[in-house]
């Protein structure tokens, strides 16, 4: 569930004991539109002063917002620019005082099946962790909830609308920084360092309301594979509510592109909240915390012998590694450079001696070429679609300087060598010899087949699962990759994908058939 819509709109208490005062920076004040002649403490009293002052925004001990919002889903649209958006309606409630939030979200999710495109989950963070919560039956139900919630939810509890000025204040290391233009508008800017994030806040130069609020940090969430990622969060629409001036609309950026909107429509100050509302299930809750996110390790928990020499490894994101007469090939780097080093350990203890000779990325989501910079790191070739370079060039690129990868760190890191599928490519020789195909389809535009010809066998790269009840998710991805088997004129008797394990293809052509007459 995407929850940086609420946590950026969300308010939040930073626990300031008594008597702690911030000291005055000592960096001087000159290129400061606005704070001319104040210093950076000075400044941002300035700014607590024009939304409403400080006694007043600390006087907010709880906020209920009502949300709506939507988000571009950069790590996975299709075709990429323009993104296809996901859209959120949320009601949250933030126990500033007790540092805690609960958001009860209605979701519009497009890419779903028919008449099932709407969704709802609730969200319980507090000091100890978080849990996504689900009643059934009468019955509470408590699951992990996601690193990105958690972190998205101490942003929001230190650097939400009401209390960024006030962490500002109370930050030992504030001074100024260069001043920005935004929106046509000169802005003094002041920083500090926030739990080891480096943060900034944009402050009008007439009026001295903060407009935006900048960071450099690596995300947990789907941009995790960025990097340091660079975020700009925009304050809009400012209302006049119980006399502070809170800004109603959030706009947030990401290493330059617009990523999501959130407005609130009504925002409620000091409201009576039910005593269980934030009541979560602690061992949950601490396991969420304790959860090792996108970087997670490979694992064998059990593996199929697709035929001699081509091991699939199933799992949330399946890999497959195939022997061929010079070497080993791995095919898909997925989910973390973690992950992807424990697939080339085991490929090496499977086949000792056998060097690795070449890695296949079929798609260009996130999570599907998480792995991609360790591959590039150990100097192997990396089989990808002619239009995906562009996107992996800017991923290998990106820095990784807070939470330095194998690449980050290797001391005279190489230009990757890509190898580029823009038509039929032919990988290795002999029974396990792989034929590479575009599917170059309206929805599959970005991956590529691998077709293995001695045995019949094709992987369909992340167009294809079945449900329980042979329910066929997405059907136009796998009716996509019934047109590429046909114009490509292959015998195809049984198909697996990223997340699908092997089935029948005689199957699948029956349910497309099916669906097609429907």
């Amino acid at each position: 569930m995407n929850k940086i819509k609420l946590c950026l709109l969300a308010t939040a208490s930073l626990c300031l004991t008594a008597g702690a005062q911030a000291k005055k920076s000592s960096a001087g004040s000159a290129g400061a539109p606005g704070c001319a002649t104040q210093t950076a403490q000075q400044c941002v009293e300035l700014a607590l002063d024009a939304m409403g002052g400080r006694e007043r925004l600390l006087a907010v001990k709880n906020v209920r917002l009502t949300v709506t919002g939507h988000t571009l889903l950069t790590e996975q649209s299709y075709r990429q620019a323009p993104f296809i958006t996901s859209y959120e309606r949320d009601l949250t409630t933030l126990d500033l005082t007790d540092q805690r939030l609960r958001t009860e979200a209605k979701m519009t999710w497009p890419e779903s099946d028919p008449n099932q495109s709407e969704a709802e989950a609730t969200l319980i963070v507090g000091p100890g962790g978080g849990v996504n919560y689900s009643k059934d039956g009468g019955k509470d139900n408590y699951s992990l909830c996601g690193l990105g919630d958690l972190d998205a939810s101490r942003q929001m509890l230190a650097l939400g609308p009401l209390r960024v000025l006030l962490t500002a204040s109370a930050a030992g290391d504030l001074h100024f920084e260069a001043p920005e233009t935004l929106r046509s508008t000169s802005h003094a800017v002041v920083a500090f360092t926030w739990h080891k994030v480096p943060v900034r806040v944009a402050l009008n130069g007439f009026n001295h309301l903060p407009d935006a609020v900048e960071t450099t940090q690596q995300f947990r969430d789907f941009w995790y594979y960025w990097g340091d990622v660079q975020q700009r969060i925009y304050f809009d629409n400012f209302l006049r509510i119980h006399g502070i001036s809170y800004p109603t609309n959030l706009v947030e950026e990401r290493n330059g592109i617009i990523w999501s909107s959130a407005q609130a429509i009504n925002v409620e100050f000091n409201v009576p909240v039910e005593p269980h509302t934030f009541d979560m299930d602690d061992k949950v809750a601490q396991s969420s915390e304790a959860s090792v996110g996108w970087n997670r390790p490979f694992v064998v928990k059990t593996d199929k012998q697709l035929a001699p020499g081509i091991d699939l490894f199933p799992g949330s994101w399946n890999t497959t590694v195939i022997r061929q007469s010079d070497g080993i090939v791995i095919l898909e780097s997925p989910i973390s450079g973690t992950y992807v080093k424990g697939v080339f350990d085991e490929a090496k203890k499977r086949y000792p001696g056998v060097p690795i000779k070449a890695v296949l990325s079929t798609s260009d989501s996130w999570p599907h070429v998480g792995g991609v910079r360790e591959a590039v790191a150990e100097k192997l070739p990396v089989y990808i679609l002619d239009l995906n370079r562009p996107l992996l060039d800017r991923m290998v690129e990106s820095p990784h300087s807070l939470s330095p990868d194998a690449l980050a760190k290797a001391e005279h890191p190489k230009r990757p060598d890509w190898k580029i599928v823009s038509e039929k490519t032919v990988v290795g020789s002999g029974d396990n010899r792989m034929e590479l195909y575009p599917l170059r389809g309206a929805s599959t535009e970005r991956q590529y087949m691998v077709y293995f010809p001695a045995h019949h066998l094709l992987y369909a790269s992340d167009t294809l699962v079945l449900g329980g009840d042979d329910h066929l998710y997405a059907p136009e991805l796998t009716y996509e990759v019934v047109q590429a088997v046909n114009r490509e004129h292959l015998a195809v008797d049984t198909v697996y994908a990223m997340h699908q394990q092997p089935v029948p293809w005689s199957q699948v052509i029956s349910l497309i058939e099916k669906l097609e007459r429907s």
